[in-house]
């Protein structure tokens, strides 16, 4: 198989959570147990970090794997989902796994992979760990995929754990308070191992305590962190990752990692460059301006709303899709009414049916028409719009992916 083969038989043959929703979630571990013993235990062979939470975790990991590259550090890098193409998941030093890697790897445990019947998730984190391992980077930075406590990455033992924002997202595997999500979050604090607390709520703070107490792990709230250091990053909602990050770097220092002041401000104001990271209140086009952002739960979402209403526009339009399984009629509250809205459904088997959308949205106040496609609802937005007006674009990870 080719890659792109090797790619579609890695995305129709196995459960995928991004695609089909809860039916792809093994609520154990004992597949990739299994992988990484087959592999010869990969993840024991390198340092790494591990990073949770609903929202702010893939900024907050690239952030991390930015300024450890600006301290010389040869650093692996495993995020998800991906927008444009699978390998931007796995990454050194900013660099994606190579095709070939991914071609080979596959080919050579098809075999297991067929006959353990993992899912895709599970491969894929063998498939990342294996590689930074071949590579011997100094330190990777995983980021969790989904929860935690259940979660295929959650077979490492980091050298510090970082939890971000905690809001409502995949409520029907994760729970249906933020108390029982902070639980599933919280399973990726190790025992005697540092762990991070970058924001937290009154319901969730207690959570985290008590699971530090439990295993004697040393807890952190960054929220006591003042700062004035930025990051090339956009978007308001970063100022509250940057604090869990340099939380996470001072812990790192005092552990004897060589990291300057230097190395911190030049990390974060390059992450970007450093990383490739996409999606983040990115600027597509200018006259007029279009933006996109990949929040699509309800904290994620409310961060975005906000920034956007501290734009200045003539006119603001916005092309939105979710996921079937999203919490549309709650979320669209956060939407402004004024804005003229360009209703599409993400091309995936999730995404949610785009008469369904245009019905919930009119409900809500929202006016706008639906569109075959998120591409056609971008070309109806562009061609609408006059060069003093603002076009936003989100409302799903997967909608986003297909204008990057």
């Amino acid at each position: 198989m080719n890659y792109q083969e090797t790619l579609q038989w890695m995305f129709s043959r196995l459960p995928m959570f991004q695609q089909k929703g809860r039916e792809a979630l093994n609520a154990k571990l004992d597949n990739i147990r299994a992988f990484a013993a087959v592999l010869g235990n990969p993840q024991t062979q390198f340092k790494s970090l591990h990073i949770a939470g609903t929202n702010g975790k893939g900024s907050s990991s690239s952030m991390l794997a930015s300024v450890l590259q600006e301290a010389g550090y040869k650093v692996g890098l495993y995020t998800s989902p991906h927008l444009r193409d699978f390998r931007e998941r796995v990454k050194i030093d900013g660099k994606e796994v190579p095709e070939a890697f991914v071609v080979d790897f596959i080919a050579k445990h098809k075999g297991f992979l067929e006959q353990q019947a993992l899912s895709f998730f599970e491969m894929t984190v063998g498939l990342a760990f294996a590689y930074f391992a071949e590579e011997q980077v100094d330190i990777a930075v995983i980021e969790v995929g989904l929860g935690g406590r259940f979660d295929s990455t959650n077979i490492i033992t980091p050298e510090v754990s970082l939890i971000t924002n905690i809001s409502f997202d995949h409520t029907d595997i994760l729970g249906d308070t933020l108390a029982k999500i902070a639980y599933e979050k919280a399973g990726i604090i190790k025992p005697h191992t540092p762990v991070v607390i970058s924001e937290y709520e009154a319901e969730t703070a207690p959570v985290f305590e008590a699971k530090a107490k439990e295993i004697e792990a040393p807890i952190t709230f960054a929220n006591t962190i003042t700062t004035d250091l930025k990051t090339d990053l956009q978007g308001n909602y970063q100022a509250k990752n940057i604090k869990g990050v340099l939380a996470v770097l001072q812990i790192l220092m005092a552990q004897g990692w060589k990291i300057s002041n230097t190395n911190i401000e030049e990390g974060l104001l390059h992450v970007v460059r450093n990383t490739h990271l996409l999606g983040r209140w990115q600027c597509l086009g200018e006259r007029p301006t279009i933006i996109c952002d990949t929040g699509h739960n309800e904290g994620g979402l409310q961060y975005v709303m906000t920034q956007l209403k501290e734009q200045t526009y003539q006119k603001l339009h916005i092309v939105v899709g979710f996921v079937k399984e999203k919490d549309v009629n709650k979320v669209l509250e956060y939407f402004p009414k004024e804005a003229t809205y360009y209703f599409a459904r993400p091309n995936i088997p999730r995404g949610l049916a785009v008469e369904t959308l245009q019905e919930i949205a009119t409900r809500k106040g929202l006016q706008g028409k639906a569109y075959a496609s998120v591409g056609e609802a971008l070309t109806a937005a562009r061609s609408a719009a006059s060069a003093d007006d603002f076009i936003f674009v989100g409302g799903s990870t997967f909608v986003v992916a297909e204008v990057v």
